[in-house]
């Protein structure tokens, strides 16, 4: 009878040093770096039990190799590979958790990119389709603010059209024509066709090539965190570009910014963002309250978003401690002061970067102080520039809106004098929002308003509410006013 025939297993080979096993890596036997002998097939009779063979050739053994079966090699242990392959999830555990600020921490921590997949699809498509998200618009906001890209949320729609088309049933199954239409048409969805107004406003300014050329200003500046607020506040994107413009040049003088124009339109907004963007203390100054030129030293922070507790800090006291340090002071209503000479102690700080506020006390270096003048001067103004425009429901182009300043500057030095406005870097007016922005706006307030409750309502009286809010809209209040109209819509709804 003759003997059983059995395949022989191939060898492969294993430095006995095992460099890539004390580094915490493992090479699989098709890794060309892995020195492998594999013998080829033979056929021949031998005992049953015979013991695998073993060999160890001179030149491996001078080079320290010994040569095992592949069953007895892979069972050596080793450091898994999905160990070294797969990246931490921090991201999608971050974006799951419906924790904006858990989000914020990842990608300020540098663990995570914006740009990062998640699973099959970027970071920002999972926080856009993920129905279980109460804050998708955070979200989707602080992606955009860190650099997200939002070309990956188009390209789930377009990568989806593929798919159906090749398939168009989906389980390979036949389909009648009409079927199959309906089959592609609910598979090919935009997914910003089912977004809120705010979110798909948002993901079209992060796209606009004027976005990206104004960020490109402040690029490698210490401003760039101020390229941020464009997802903290809706509309004017002119007067983003202009400041970061103004920002990007050069200039041995302080920075002094007037914000001017209607109500309700984004300036005290801008001006309360601007140093915890910058990551810089802010104190604000109520204009309004002052009666002497002395009084503005001895003034205590008015805002309420600054500190977590009211400052004790006078404005004097603020500025001796953040001497020579980049801070900001915001100037609030900055003509609604009593009378026109209270503003004449800013003449030297703003001119030298120097001040005293006291005669015979020494001068204080507020050289790095950014100083923001908050002010209505131009309401009327840019009203009429807007209604005077070719085409006023689009947005203002770059021409029209330096148009706008050129306009409105004289109109603020006859306000506030021109030897204080001659000090000023820019002036820049706070236009009229476009019907976007008003259903951006409209839409941030139903989410602010109603929280949880939102987030239960259908898409289609989500846009209804947003809608319908609009036509309560007030020019002269802007924004607040559709706060107000969302608010008696959501009583009527909920």
């Amino acid at each position: 009878m003759q003997p059983p025939i059995h395949e022989e297993e191939p060898l492969v080979s294993y430095h006995d040093n095992h460099e890539d096993e004390a580094e915490g890596q493992y090479n699989p036997p098709y890794d060309p770096d892995v020195t492998k002998t594999v013998r080829p097939v033979v056929l021949h009779a031998s005992p049953p039990h015979s013991p695998p063979q073993q060999t160890l050739s001179p030149q491996q053994s001078q080079h320290g190799t010994l040569s095992l079966p592949v069953s007895i090699a892979l069972s050596l242990p080793h450091s898994p590979v999905h160990a070294i392959a797969t990246p931490r999830p921090t991201l999608l555990f971050a974006i799951a958790s419906d924790d904006p600020a858990e989000v914020r921490r990842v990608l300020e921590s540098g663990d995570a990119s914006p740009n990062d997949d998640v699973g099959p699809q970027s970071a920002l498509a999972f926080a856009l389709t993920s129905g279980q998200l109460k804050n998708r618009t955070e979200m989707v906001k602080l992606l955009l603010a860190y650099g997200a890209d939002p070309a990956s949320v188009k390209r789930i729609g377009a990568e989806e059209d593929e798919r159906t088309s090749a398939n168009p049933s989906g389980d390979g199954g036949e389909e009648n024509g009409e079927e199959a239409i309906q089959n592609i048409r609910r598979k090919s969805v935009d997914p910003l066709e089912a977004a809120d107004p705010a979110t798909r406003y948002y993901i079209a300014r992060a796209e606009a090539p004027q976005t990206r050329r104004a960020s490109a200003l402040i690029h490698r500046s210490f401003f760039r965190p101020l390229t941020k607020v464009r997802y903290e506040m809706i509309g004017q994107d002119r007067a983003l570009e202009q400041l970061f413009r103004v920002l990007s040049m050069p200039s041995m003088a302080p920075i002094v910014v007037l914000l001017c124009g209607p109500s309700g339109h984004g300036k005290s907004l801008l001006a309360r963002r601007f140093g915890s963007l910058l990551d810089v203390p802010t104190h604000t100054v109520n204009m309004t309250t002052l009666r002497s030129t002395h009084d503005i030293w001895r003034s205590y922070s008015m805002s309420p978003y600054e500190v977590s507790e009211p400052s004790s800090l006078t404005l004097a006291d603020f500025l001796l401690e953040n001497e020579g340090k980049r801070c900001v002071v915001v100037l609030d209503e900055i003509e609604k002061t009593e009378n026109d000479t209270i503003l004449s102690s800013l003449l030297m700080p703003w001119e030298l970067g120097r001040c005293s506020f006291e005669a015979g006390h020494r001068h204080v270096n507020v050289s790095k102080v950014i100083w923001l003048g908050t002010s209505n001067i131009g309401h009327d103004l840019v009203f009429e520039h807007q209604s005077s425009r070719i085409a006023p429901a689009e947005p203002m182009t770059r021409d029209e809106y330096v148009d706008l300043m050129g306009i409105l500057r004289p109109v603020v030095s006859d306000r506030l004098g021109p030897s204080l406005l001659s000090r000023v870097t820019t002036v820049l007016p706070f236009v009229p929002f476009t019907v976007e922005e008003k259903l951006a706006i409209a839409a941030e307030a139903l989410f602010s308003l109603a929280e949880d409750a939102a987030t239960r309502l259908p898409a289609a009286t989500v846009e209804k509410l947003v809608k319908d809010s609009l036509k309560s809209y007030v020019p002269a209040e802007g924004a607040r006013s559709l706060y107000r109209a969302v608010s008696a819509q959501l009583l009527d709804t909920l």
